[in-house]
C-alpha cells in the first residue's frame, strides 16, 4: 500500500431539493451527506457504519457518479491515471465529479459496486453468465468465446461452477447470487469496489461464507473497497479503518481496532455497546440511544447527535445528573417544537374518569407524561420546570417557550471541528 489514496473525497455533498407548488419551486433541501471527507488506500478496505438513514448509501452512489453529487470533489488515482495533482485552477484531473462521458465511462471499468440485495441484482430473464459479461460487451470485448472463458473462470474463483453459466437467477440461492454479484464486479477488473451492505440480506450461516469470499478475493486481486454496513462486528472483521457516519456526517474515522478499544465520540460508544459479546465474564453497558433520528432536512444546530447524546454537554452551573439535563433538555424541545397537547391530555383524564381535573392533578400526570427529571438540587431548573408547566396549563405558550428555552448546551451551539487523536484517528465533538 502506498501513501498515495486510491480515492480520496473532499466535501462532497448529496442535497435533494424540496420543492412546492406548480412551478416546483424550491423551498429546502434534504441533507442526505454533508461535507464528508476520507481517503480509502491502495490495497485496504474502510467501513462506512451507522444507523439506517445516516447517509451510508447515498454517499456510495455519489462516489460513483450513480448519483450527482451536489458539491465536493472525489478524487480517483485508479486506473493507471497516476497520482496527478491539481493546478489550481479549474477541477482536478482526476476529480470524478468532474468527469465528462468518456471519462466516466472509464472510470466505471476501474470502480465497480457490489448491491445489497442480490436477488433484484439480475434480469430474470437473462443467464447469469450473460449478466457478468454485460460489462465485458459494453467495455468493447467482441469476443464472445472470450468473455465466456473470463466468466466461466470467475465463477470458478468465487467458489461456483464455469457450468453454471447458462442457469438462471431462479435457480441460485441468495448466497450463490451475491457471489455471482462479486463475478460480475471483478469481471473488468477494477481497482476499486464499493459493497453496500453485502451481506445483511443473506441468512446468518452464509454470512462469514461471502466475508471469507471478499476478504480472499480482495487480497488475490489487490482491491480497494468502501464497505458498508450498519452491523459494526461485521466492520471489524472485514475493515482496515472504520468511518463512522451520523445524519450526513463523519462523526469519528480511524483504524479499525482503534477506534472499537478507544472511541472517541459518544455516537461510536454507542454503536459499539450494542455489540453482543459471547464472554458472560463481560459486563457491558448497553448505550440506549433514545428517539429517532432527526430529519436531514432540518438538521440540529451544532453538533449533530446532540439530541441523542447521553454526554451532551451540561453548563458548569448547572447540578443536575446527565440523565437529568438530557431529560430537561428533551422537554425543552418538546415545549419549543409545541408537542405538548396540554388540553388534549387533560380531555383525556376527564374522559376517563368523568370529573373535571385540577390544575394540580394536571401538573402531576405532565410531570410523567414529559418524563420530567428531579432538579431538587438545581433550584433554577425547578422553578423554571415548575413556571413552565403553569404557562402550559394556562395556555400562555409563548410564555413557556421563553421561560424554559434559557438553558442551552454548548453542543447545539458549536459545530465541532475535527480532534486529531492520533496520525490516522480523529473525530468531531466538543468533549
Amino acid at each position: 500500500m502506498t501513501d498515495q489514496p486510491i480515492v480520496s473525497v473532499r466535501n462532497l455533498e448529496k442535497h435533494y431539493p424540496i420543492t412546492e407548488g406548480i412551478l416546483n419551486r424550491q423551498v429546502g433541501a434534504a441533507k442526505a451527506v454533508d461535507g464528508v471527507s476520507f481517503d480509502i488506500g491502495r490495497g485496504e478496505t474502510l467501513g462506512l457504519v451507522g444507523e439506517s438513514g445516516c447517509g451510508k448509501s447515498t454517499a456510495a452512489s455519489s462516489i460513483i457518479r450513480l448519483e450527482e453529487p451536489t458539491a465536493g470533489e472525489v478524487i480517483f488515482n485508479g486506473g493507471g491515471r497516476g497520482d496527478r495533482t491539481g493546478d489550481g485552477g479549474g477541477a482536478h484531473p482526476n476529480d470524478v465529479t468532474a468527469f465528462d462521458e468518456a471519462e466516466l465511462k472509464r472510470f466505471r471499468r476501474d470502480a465497480q459496486m457490489i448491491f445489497q440485495d442480490p436477488s433484484s441484482s439480475f434480469d430474470p430473464r437473462m443467464k447469469i453468465g450473460s449478466s457478468v459479461a454485460e460489462p465485458l460487451e459494453v467495455h468493447g470485448m467482441t469476443d464472445r468465446h472470450r468473455r465466456r472463458a473470463i466468466v466461466e473462470d470467475l465463477l470458478e474463483r468465487v467458489g461456483l461452477s464455469g457450468g453454471d453459466y447458462d442457469r438462471y437467477p431462479h435457480e441460485f440461492s441468495g448466497g450463490q447470487k451475491q457471489r455471482i454479484a462479486l463475478a460480475r464486479a471483478l469481471v473488468l477488473n477494477p481497482d476499486f469496489i464499493v459493497a453496500d451492505e453485502p451481506v445483511s440480506a443473506l441468512d446468518v450461516s452464509i454470512r462469514a461464507e461471502i466475508l471469507s469470499l471478499i476478504d480472499e478475493i480482495q487480497s488475490e486481486f489487490g482491491l480497494s473497497m468502501l464497505f458498508i454496513s450498519h452491523d459494526m462486528s461485521v466492520v471489524r472483521e472485514v475493515c482496515d479503518r472504520v468511518a463512522v457516519m451520523y445524519l450526513g456526517e463523519i462523526a469519528e474515522i480511524g483504524p479499525t481496532e482503534e477506534v472499537f478499544t478507544n472511541p472517541q465520540h459518544p455516537y461510536t460508544e454507542a454503536l459499539l455497546s450494542a455489540i453482543p459479546t459471547p464472554d458472560p465474564r463481560v459486563d457491558r453497558e448497553n448505550i440506549e440511544l433514545k428517539g429517532t433520528v432527526p430529519s436531514p432536512t432540518d438538521p440540529p444546530s451544532g453538533c449533530r447527535f446532540h439530541t441523542r447524546c447521553h454526554e451532551v454537554i451540561m453548563p458548569a452551573e448547572r447540578d443536575l445528573t446527565q440523565e437529568a439535563w438530557r431529560a430537561l433538555l428533551s422537554f425543552r424541545d418538546r415545549v419549543v417544537q409545541g408537542r405538548t397537547d396540554v388540553e388534549g391530555i387533560r380531555a383525556g383524564l376527564e374522559s376517563d374518569s368523568d370529573e373535571p381535573v385540577s390544575d394540580g392533578e394536571l401538573e402531576s400526570v405532565l410531570r410523567t407524561e414529559f418524563d420530567l427529571p428531579d432538579a431538587s438540587g438545581d433550584p433554577t431548573v425547578a422553578t423554571a420546570v415548575d413556571e413552565t408547566l403553569s404557562q402550559l396549563i394556562a395556555g400562555e405558550r409563548e410564555a413557556a417557550v421563553e421561560t424554559i428555552s434559557q438553558f442551552t448546551t454548548p453542543c447545539e451551539q458549536s459545530d465541532p471541528e475535527h480532534t486529531q487523536h492520533t496520525d490516522d484517528h480523529r473525530s468531531a465533538c466538543l468533549l
